[in-house]
Order: C-alpha cells, then structure tokens, then sequence
C-alpha cells in the first residue's frame, strides 16, 4: 500500500500536481489542512480514496479538524496540529494520540518536515509543497508504504527548485 501525504498547499496546486505525477499509482493521499478551496479539485487529481483536515487557513469549509481512521494494521490521526501547539512541540499532539490509541499521528502548520518514530508511536509532518519553512526552503511531502508484512515505511521528499 502506498499513501501519499502532504500538507499546507494553500490553494496552489502545480506542486502536486508534479508529485502525483512522479509518485502515482497510489493507494490513497493524506492532507494534512491548509487546502484553501481545493478539496474538490484534489480527490479529482488524485483519483483515489483521500483524507483531509481543515487546517487554520481553511475558512467556510467542511472538512473535518481531525480524522482517525485505519490502514492496515495503524491507527492513523490526521490533524493540522495548529491546536495541539505544534509550532512549538510536539507533547500535546502525542499525548492525545497516545489517549485515543494511535500508532501514526499527522500533523501540518509548521511547514517544516518532520518525522520520529518511537517504539509504540510515528509522529510525522510532510513539510509544505507550497511554502517550505526549513532550511533550503525545498517544498516537501512524504510517502508512506505499507510493505507485505504489514509494516510502514516513510520516506521524505523533496522538490528541487
């Protein structure tokens, strides 16, 4: 199974649009808010089963704060993290994950990749396609893969600009 995640594209598609393209086929896109607008335009470019939160920036909207859902053998939380103080640390956000039972917890708003695996929990953030944040200022997004033995696999990537 392979997922595609990313986050803060604020209403600008042409980055995506070039990751789906060298990512594609998928299984299913992750994103993780700060869609402004374009949930509609998305799920139709992406072409396979997506899950998006609303982010800070998402006004006049649907999209629900936060998703918990399955895949595989994960329990999955989606949140744009802007409520959980992710501009500073990521303790809350992890401690609610822990209390509903998460395995992989994903977050935005920071604009800035960010990955730790620990025994029982990944904490992980794709980085902004639009407007990267860390050093070198490469937009980003992660690929997670679900390998035969049920295992996930995460690999950062970057845009060359």
């Amino acid at each position: 199974m392979k997922i595609l995640v990313v986050s803060d594209t604020h209403g600008h598609s042409s980055e995506l649009v070039q990751v789906l393209r060298k990512v594609k086929p998928i299984d299913g896109l992750i994103h993780c808010g700060d869609v402004e607008g374009q949930e509609n335009y998305i799920r139709g470019i992406a072409e396979c089963p997506c899950y998006m939160v609303k982010g800070n920036n998402d006004f006049f909207c649907d999209l629900p704060r936060e998703e918990v859902f399955q895949l595989g053998n994960y329990k999955v939380m989606v949140t744009h993290g802007h409520m959980y103080g992710v501009s500073m640390d990521t303790s809350m956000l992890e401690e609610e994950a822990r209390s509903r039972g998460v395995q992989i917890v994903m977050f935005g708003h920071t604009h800035r990749p960010f990955l730790e695996q620990k025994e029982d929990i990944t904490i992980l953030n794709p980085g902004s396609l639009s407007y990267p944040r860390q050093a070198g200022r490469k937009p980003s997004f992660l690929v997670m893969e679900i390998d035969r033995q049920g295992e996930a696999h995460y690999f950062q990537n970057y845009i060359e600009n």
